[in-house]
Formats: structure tokens, sequence, C-alpha cells
């Protein structure tokens, strides 16, 4: 029995001063977001593309459109705004800065409020810059997670290391490989403890590590941590991404990526987690 007041579990309903912080939080972002040279995008909520943001296609919510082609809800928004921005808007609009804030949907009734931006050929330092003045705009100092998706895919590659292993983050087997300096490089989560473990690694990995300490040097985030071995569940990271959080919750995630040809930078904020960081941090 469905009784009238429940709602689909994963699904969100907003009220009293849970709406207030959604709409404020969003209002800071819009305004901070247009001053930093970005314009507003709303994607629709069905696409055709999905598979390509989604690593576990499982996640993905289907439909049909009229001619029984599958399609599905939204469930990741940074390759729509690519590819709407670069081949429908086309030769229409030379502007490279969007952002949006809109929800995504995953299986089978998840519902996630982000707020992100994505930059056609930015750097992905002056993208994580407008994420921490994002933060700080709306009072929330969070940890920041550096790490690059190419470590674990060249350890991979080079050593026969399987990369499920790096995906479901299975460390007693990372940890129990022939390979010493892999117990070492996960455990690194500081700039000093990097540069101690850089000689041990093989030459391959010491590029992409240093790409790592570069970022981090380069930001303002008053808690950084290192993490080379993590990989992103992102289908279309391609390099350095970083994720931030709140007390172990997820608030925001970004990277650098390539589609069709096309290099670039972004970032989404998580509403709802940002929403409970706030309404915890004045005690409510």
């Amino acid at each position: 029995m469905i009784f009238e007041h429940e709602i689909p579990a994963g699904s969100r309903l907003y009220f009293g001063e849970s709406a207030r912080e959604k709409r404020h939080v969003e209002r800071v972002a819009s305004e901070l977001l247009e001053k930093n040279g970005f314009e507003e995008i709303v994607t629709p909520l069905f696409s055709y593309h999905q598979h390509l943001s989604i690593r576990d296609t499982k996640e993905l919510v289907r439909l049909a459109d009229p001619q029984n082609r599958e399609l599905t809800l939204r469930a990741d928004s940074t390759i729509d705004v690519v590819r709407l921005v670069t081949k429908r808007l086309g030769r229409s609009t030379k502007q490279t800065k969007w952002f949006y804030i809109q929800p995504v949907y995953r299986y089978p009734t998840r519902e996630i409020n982000q707020i992100g931006a994505e930059w056609l050929g930015g750097d992905l330092a002056d993208v994580l810059e407008v994420t921490m003045e994002l933060f700080e705009a709306l009072g929330v100092e969070p940890v920041l997670q550096i790490s690059n998706i190419q470590i674990p895919v060249l350890i991979s590659f080079e050593f026969g290391v399987p990369l499920e292993w790096f995906a479901s983050m299975q460390l007693e087997k990372l940890l129990n490989t022939e390979h010493a300096w892999l117990g070492e490089l996960a455990r690194v989560q500081h700039v000093e403890q990097l540069e101690t473990v850089m000689d041990k690694v093989p030459e391959v990995l010491r590029p992409e590590l240093a790409k790592m300490k570069e970022l981090m040097n380069a930001c303002r985030c008053g808690q950084c941590v290192l993490a080379p071995l993590y990989y992103a569940k992102m289908r279309y990271y391609d390099g350095l991404f970083f994720q931030c959080f709140k007390h172990n919750t997820p608030l925001a995630s970004g990277g650098h990526f390539i589609n069709d040809d096309i290099s670039a930078a972004g970032f989404a904020l998580y509403t709802d987690a940002l929403i409970e960081a706030r309404m915890e941090g004045k005690g409510q």
C-alpha cells in the first residue's frame, strides 16, 4: 500500500528553511558564475547520449521516444552541455563558458540536484579556482582531494594490475602486489609524501604525479589531500580531477576531459549536500 504522503525513495522535497537555502545557494552560484563570464544553459531532461558519460549504464533510467528508440533521463550534464553547445548551437555562439542549475537522475529513483560549469578550452586550475570561490561565497570550507586518472590507467597498462581493483578500491589487493612502490603510493596524501615516493615509482608515472603536485600548489584550499590511485566513475575524465568533501560527504567534483577532440574542464556542486552542510553549520 502506498500512502498519500509518500514520495519515492531518493527523490527530493524542499520546504521552509531547506527551500530558502536551496534558493539562496542557487542564486549565489548563478551570480558568481555570471560574474566569472559563464552563461547559463538548461539541457533537455531526456537524452540519447547518456551512455557516453556514465561508466555503469545500469544507473540510467530508460524510456523510449515515439519511434521506440531508447532514451534515458538526464544522468549527467557534462557531455550533453558540450555536445549541444558544439553540435547544435555551433556557429551561433562563440561562448566557451557555460553553467547549469538542474537535477540529474539515477536508477531507480535518485534525484541529484547540481550546480555545474563547463569551460571549453579551459584550464583545470582556473576551474578549480572558481569552485573554491563558490565554496567561500557559500561559507563552506571543504577538504579538497586531487587525483589523476592516468595513474591507475598507466599502472594497469604497464604492470598488469586490473583496473577494476582501482575502480572498486580494493586496497588489500593493491597492497599485496609484487610492486612495493604501489603500497607506498596508496598511502600518499600530502606533497611531502609524494616527493618522498617520486624517486621510488616507475619513471612512466612521474610526469602524472608531478601534475598533481602542480595543481595542489596552484589551489588556495586550506585543506587539501592527494589520492594518486583513486579512479573516477565518470567515463570522460582523461587526466587530473578533484573532489570536495565535508565530513566524508561529497560536495563537488570536477576534472579535465576531451570530447570529440574538444578539450574542456568543468565541475559540479551537489546542491543537496551543500544545503545540509550549510544548515549543519548554522546548528539546525
